[in-house]
C-alpha cells in the first residue's frame, strides 16, 4: 500500500526541516564557535531522516 496524504505531508514537512538544519549546519561548520552546535543540529537531522524512514516503513 501507498503513503496517504497524511504520511506524505509528514515527510514532506520532515524533509523541509532537514533542508533548514543542513543550511544551519554549513553555517556553523563555517564559523564553528560553539562545535556542540554542529553535534546538536547533525542529530537533529538524524531524527528527522528516522521519521522519514519509520513513516514509510508503516506504510
Amino acid at each position: 500500500m501507498g503513503l496517504n496524504k497524511k504520511q506524505k505531508k509528514q515527510i514532506d514537512v520532515a524533509r523541509k526541516k532537514i533542508q533548514n538544519l543542513q543550511q544551519k549546519l554549513a553555517g556553523c561548520k563555517q564559523q564553528m564557535d560553539d562545535p556542540e552546535e554542529v553535534r546538536s543540529l547533525e542529530a537533529a537531522i538524524a531524527e528527522q531522516e528516522a521519521a522519514i524512514e519509520k513513516i514509510k516503513s508503516e506504510a
